[in-house]
Formats: C-alpha cells, structure tokens, sequence
C-alpha cells in the first residue's frame, strides 16, 4: 500500500513530461509534414543502374 504514496506522483510527473514533450514538439513543427518519411525508403539510390541492366 506504501508503493502507492511513490507510484501515483511519479506517473502524474510522468504525464506531465509526456504532455510537455508532445507541445513541444508540436511547436517546433515535428509533425509538419507527415507525407515524405514515408516514402523516402521507396526512393533509389541515385547511383544504382535500374533493374536489368548491367552496372558500367
């Protein structure tokens, strides 16, 4: 019952990080664009021959 008295504070100073965290980065434009991450794995390397013929 003790742990408690320690475990309800330190989840409330934990949400409030969390909150302070999420308007943070909510200020300085994390989540601005949302489209380009997803698509940058899909990209080819600017260097690599396409698929079928060979490298000179």
């Amino acid at each position: 019952m003790n742990i408690l008295l320690v475990m309800i504070p330190l989840s409330i100073l934990l949400l409030i990080g969390a909150g302070i965290a999420f308007f943070w980065a909510v200020d300085h434009d994390q989540f601005e664009d949302m489209e380009t991450p997803r698509l940058l794995p899909l990209e080819d390397a600017p260097d690599t021959p396409p698929t079928g013929e060979p490298p000179p």
